[in-house]
């Protein structure tokens, strides 16, 4: 068999990929590099091959399983864990841009980041970037770490809304806790922004909390106290 490192060097799959680009190469010289190696006498593109071979079409494979995957000859467990984490990961990225564009709900905001921050075990701080249809514009990663108004100040947010032309702005941070209950400092960040805002023209439509598979927006839940209080 021809392997991989018989291969010319300028033909060889990563090589390729460094010099012109994912695109120059073909569906199974992608999945060979996923592979990584072959098996005894098998390199990875014969092995790659072999799978498109038994597939009736690429996109079958989004639904096979570890364990169907691994019973085909050379490729095992190992190999079928790591293409079927590829092709999450290329769904998860498709998904977010074709289906999330413009923002109109907390939901929206979820589905946009959830993958994003619900496992994450830091504090995170993130501003969505909207035009005035409330289209994403951009997301921007602002701090790491507990929200707390002495650390946090509103110019690392609104600079970019400046630099992005933004109308609107959306702030997002999880609880990696799980508990989605907003805590003392979350609710006097918000405000500490939304004034700001007010002060720049830049609105603050909301900040919204995503704790593991749950979510909280802060305005709605200031609504909800604000209707609870006595007249």
């Amino acid at each position: 068999m021809y392997l991989i490192k018989d291969m010319p060097l300028d033909e060889r799959p990563r090589e390729r990929l460094l010099r012109l680009g994912p695109r120059s190469l073909s569906t199974y010289e992608l999945i060979a590099i996923i592979f990584r190696f072959g098996y005894k006498d098998k390199s990875a593109i014969d092995l790659a091959k072999n799978l498109i071979n038994e597939t009736n079409q690429l996109s079958d494979l989004r639904k096979k399983t570890v364990k169907e995957l691994a019973k085909i000859k050379g490729i095992g467990q190992t190999k079928a864990i790591s293409l079927l984490a590829a092709i999450e990961l290329g769904e998860r990225i498709l998904n977010t841009e074709k289906t999330i564009k413009q923002i109109c709900s907390p939901n929206d905001v979820y589905h946009l980041l959830k993958y994003d921050l619900k496992d994450l075990e830091q504090e995170v701080l993130i501003a969505l970037y909207l035009d005035v249809k409330t289209n994403l514009i951009a997301k921007k990663k602002i701090f790491v770490g507990g929200l707390n108004q002495s650390l946090i100040h509103p110019r690392e947010v609104f600079k970019y809304a400046v630099k992005y032309s933004a109308y609107s702005i959306i702030l997002v941070h999880n609880h990696p806790s799980g508990d989605i209950s907003p805590s003392k400092q979350d609710l006097e960040v918000t405000k500490l922004f939304m004034d700001a805002g007010k002060l720049l023209q830049i609105e603050i439509l909301d900040h919204v909390i995503i704790a593991g598979s749950n979510y909280l927006s802060i305005k709605e839940y200031n609504q909800k106290e604000k209707k609870k209080k006595p007249f």
